[in-house]
């Protein structure tokens, strides 16, 4: 089984938390990804969240919020499930199953985020159809069993 830093799509971008929730969206588009890794600042990369584009939706649009002063702080998810870059891949694929999350961001000791496993990564990286069938079915079940 490969390890987490096999797989991982290296140096993800990241927004801090006083960034507009526009710039996440601006940037979910331009790098055509689903989450933006949050950290605490640029020097150390500590993670300290995530925004998604489902947190825009429903924490933005859902609510009436202003996106244009809104900052990602308000609106990212801070209890960020993770893995390490010497983990088993197959840790993560379980992780992120039983947790129902589509990628999950894989950090050091420190918590600095040094990469992200989307989907995707595992589809395309991974030469294990059967596993990867199995993870996009647990992640895209309703209430996770």
């Amino acid at each position: 089984m490969k390890r987490c830093s096999e797989v991982m799509t290296k140096n993800p971008v990241c927004c801090l938390p006083d960034d507009l929730v526009t710039k996440a969206a601006e940037l979910m588009k331009s790098e055509h990804v689903g989450s933006i890794p949050v950290v605490e600042n640029k020097e150390t990369k500590k993670l300290i969240g995530i925004v998604t584009d489902r947190d825009l939706t429903l924490r933005i649009i859902a609510e009436g919020l202003d996106a244009k002063s809104t900052k990602v702080e308000t609106v990212m998810t801070r209890k960020v499930v993770t893995c390490h870059t010497d983990d088993d891949l197959q840790k993560a694929l379980d992780v992120m199953s039983e947790n129902q999350l589509r990628r999950i961001p894989i950090v050091d000791d420190d918590s600095k985020i040094l990469g992200i496993i989307a989907q995707a990564d595992v589809a395309t990286r991974v030469d294990y159809p059967k596993k990867t069938a199995a993870m996009v079915k647990e992640i895209s079940q309703a209430n996770g069993k």
